[in-house]
């Protein structure tokens, strides 16, 4: 690690002894309560970690302020200043992640699926020997895996270099062992897994947004092609835990019936459920989802037959 990284580990665990919470909304959510605060003068440090809040100089402790500047997340705006990234608490553990708003093509997501995801590798994991975490981004889904089975090696995958940066970060905080992979999907990671998890981008045409980005399909694309490929290179017995949202078009779920197709053609068993009927809502605006009655968030879990991995 850097020097700029440890600072940050550090920043993480001064911020947990400090007993520091916060859970990131959606940016609509987000957008209206900052203007909330905006009328007033508040600078704690839920209004500068998470709510991504301007500050003054003496709004903080020296110690805080020294690790930001030291980790190069200290922005500065004249006399007013802000933190380039977001801290946000999940169970026992804090997260680092782009601030809000995140734009960038690169930005590192973190917000309501996240915790969805969590709840979802927690209900379904069980025994894995080796996790891989495709499109790991933050590493939510990675580091929720290692508590729930602490005896598996896990893998971090992503496209995104800056999403794998502060992934490594989280876990070393987390004190979770992780091998960092730069990948697109599956391509690069090599080896036996015998549980692959994902929470792939599942909006259509996000700006060029990494972490929004889905493909055609309504957004479905990279859920299908991941699925495919965690399919195609999984052993006998081995498992997909695919979290994702599908766009439904006239009461009909496209994607259950692809990943129906693609279960059927591995001898695969498939159990998928709606997580939350109806995200994102202000997506249905676009153009391209007029036919769309809702987004619903899903999860679903692929098995192949036969016995997985030995222990």
């Amino acid at each position: 690690m850097t020097g700029e990284d440890e600072a940050l580990v550090a920043l993480l665990a001064a911020l947990k002894a400090r007993d520091y919470q916060f859970v990131t909304p959606t940016n609509d959510t987000h957008r209206l309560v900052s203007w909330r605060l905006f009328q007033g003068t508040r600078h704690t440090l839920r209004d500068i970690f998470g709510w991504s809040r301007p500050f003054r100089d003496g709004d903080l402790e020296v110690e805080i302020l020294a690790l930001m500047r030291e980790a190069g997340i200290l922005v500065e705006r004249g006399r007013r200043l802000s933190s380039a990234l977001r801290v946000s608490s999940l169970g026992e553990d804090l997260f680092l992640h782009s601030a809000y708003p995140p734009r960038a093509r690169n930005a590192v997501f973190f917000g309501p699926d996240s915790y969805r995801y969590a709840d979802f590798v927690r209900q379904e994991l069980g025994h894995a020997n080796r996790i891989v975490d495709i499109g790991a981004g933050s590493g939510v889904g990675g580091i929720v895996a290692a508590r729930v089975c602490p005896q598996a090696a896990i893998v971090l995958a992503d496209i995104n270099p800056a999403a794998l940066r502060l992934a490594r970060i989280n876990a070393a905080a987390a004190v979770v062992s992780v091998e960092v992979i730069e990948s697109n999907g599956l391509s690069k990671v090599t080896g036996a897994m015998d549980v692959a998890i994902a929470n792939p981008p599942y909006i259509l045409g996000s700006g060029g947004r990494t972490y929004r980005d889905g493909g055609d399909l309504l957004g479905a694309r990279l859920s299908l092609d991941w699925a495919k490929a965690a399919m195609d290179r999984l052993p006998a017995g081995g498992r997909l835990l695919l979290y994702t949202g599908s766009a439904i078009v006239d009461g009909r779920d496209r994607l259950k019936a692809e990943l129906e197709a693609i279960a059927s053609g591995r001898g695969a068993q498939l159990r998928y459920r709606e997580i939350d009927p109806d995200v994102f809502g202000s997506t249905l605006m676009h153009p391209a989802y007029r036919r769309v009655d809702r987004i619903a968030a899903v999860g679903a879990v692929l098995e192949k037959p036969g016995s997985a991995l030995p222990a």
